[in-house]
């Protein structure tokens, strides 16, 4: 957890996508204890409530669970659990408009593939 914040999104949004990307990179682990509120609070110099409403998300989507007096830990399945939500978000904000373009310029599904395959 050493990104950047930026002023692009709101900073809630910011500290959950973070953790997420830790848990995608294998940094935090199902079952292991996550950053307390307050320590992501002073790590990005935030308001201790902003760092809580971020890991909320995560909590309220079943990617972390409160253990009462402990902490918040990574769920099992996370890393799943995340992948499919993220997968049908590209799905939707990326490959359907590509897709789309692609028709409108007259493109056919072997010329896009054949433009995906050149920017590897």
């Amino acid at each position: 957890m050493n990104e950047i914040l930026s002023k692009e999104k709101s900073i809630y949004i910011q500290i959950s996508e973070m953790i997420e990307n830790d848990i995608l990179r294998d940094i935090l682990l199902e079952e292991e204890k996550v950053p307390s509120t307050n320590d992501l609070a002073k790590i990005y110099t935030i308001n201790p409530a902003t760092a809580a409403k971020g890991v909320n998300i995560l909590v309220d989507s079943g990617v972390l669970y409160k253990k009462r007096g402990i902490g918040m830990f990574v769920s099992a399945g996370a890393k799943k659990l995340i992948m499919k939500r993220r997968k049908a978000e590209f799905y939707e904000n990326y490959v359907r408009a590509i897709v789309e373009e692609a028709k409108n310029l007259g493109m056919t599904k072997e010329d896009l593939i054949k433009m995906i395959d050149e920017a590897n």
